[in-house]
């Protein structure tokens, strides 16, 4: 993200490069960067005649190149902006005559998702040498609570960490999901205000005491009662809470727990910082620690690999999801 902050800043502070090559797994902060430069790079009487956009199924090099290197009409320069590029992944190395001499007046943009160029191949030594290459990386589930912290900043508003949290586990790590979903929740909020957990589950519709979140937390805490009810509403809203995604969560949370056992400082700061966790959240892995003894967490993870099998439907194909989740469950408080 920091990245992206420099490069934008470059570009308001005058310094253009002649080709912009975004790539990477991460649509969104691609998308965010040709879109800042489709915006904001020439004036609105300018885009008319300087502005192109084309897309990598409807085009090819040698258009783009002839494109490139028109001269601008009554501006300083002209803005091509490729979309879809990864639709050219067969003959972008074809681009290298052009990236070794780029017009000046000229700003290409490649958009080039879910791909990346061979970094020993000329063309990225290139563009690297004559241009910017942007790699566009998927930020792992522990970053995304705090992306979204971030992104609602600039805009006066703040998030709860419950809140965050229930947008990830429903969500994903899907950037663009997640940014819809908070601009829909910006029209309904005024600024300045806090989006709490409450305010998810009214407007966009994600139970605050029914997930992987909770039922996460009721198992840390060895709350029976709790995590059975919740596995009840999973049993019965199969879509909205998937088996696979429910044993992955518990993967990734009882490997934390197995991490927090192993270490010689267990302060609440250096377990945040090892576990990679909202301090916010410290006190329920602590508990979940003293709940679980290394020996049982060790176990539990066994368990967890054989339900995740099973959860992909080999060897358990006559019991329902709900069921799996149960038996699951029993399991764990064994």
């Amino acid at each position: 993200m920091d990245d992206i902050k420099q490069l934008i800043a470059g570009i308001n502070q005058g310094d253009l490069k002649p080709i912009y090559f975004l790539m990477g797994e991460e649509a969104y902060f691609i998308d965010e960067i040709s879109n800042y430069i489709e915006k904001n790079v020439l004036t609105h009487d300018e885009k008319e005649f300087n502005q192109t956009v084309l897309y990598g199924r409807d085009t090819n090099i040698d258009a783009i190149v002839s494109a490139a290197k028109r001269f601008p009409m009554m501006a300083e320069r002209q803005v091509i902006i490729v979309k879809e590029a990864q639709e050219l992944s067969r003959s972008i190395e074809k681009l290298i005559h052009y990236a070794n001499t780029p017009q000046p007046t000229t700003v290409l943009v490649i958009n080039y998702k879910y791909k990346k160029l061979d970094k020993r191949k000329a063309l990225y030594k290139s563009v690297k040498k004559t241009g910017s290459v942007y790699e566009s990386k998927k930020l792992y589930d522990n970053q995304v609570a705090n992306w979204i912290k971030h992104t609602l900043s600039p805009s006066n508003y703040t998030i709860a960490p419950k809140a965050a949290q229930m947008l990830v586990e429903f969500l994903g790590t899907d950037l663009s999901k997640i940014n819809n979903e908070l601009n829909k929740l910006k029209l309904i909020i005024p600024k300045g205000n806090q989006i709490t957990p409450e305010l998810i589950e009214k407007n966009i519709g994600i139970s605050k005491d029914y997930n992987n979140f909770e039922l996460r937390k009721a198992i840390g805490e060895r709350n029976v009662t709790k995590a059975f009810r919740i596995a009840k509403y999973f049993a019965n809203n199969p879509k909205d809470n998937p088996m696979v995604v429910t044993v992955a969560l518990l993967f990734s949370f009882f490997a934390q727990l197995l991490q927090l056992h192993g270490l010689n400082d267990k302060s609440p700061k250096a377990i945040a910082s090892a576990l990679k966790v909202n301090p916010y959240f410290v006190n329920d892995y602590i508990l979940a620690a003293k709940n679980f003894p290394m020996k049982k967490v060790s176990s539990v993870i066994a368990t967890l690999r054989a339900f995740d099998v099973k959860s992909k439907g080999v060897g358990a194909n006559a019991i329902s999801q709900g069921d799996l989740l149960k038996e699951l469950l029993s399991r764990i408080f064994e």
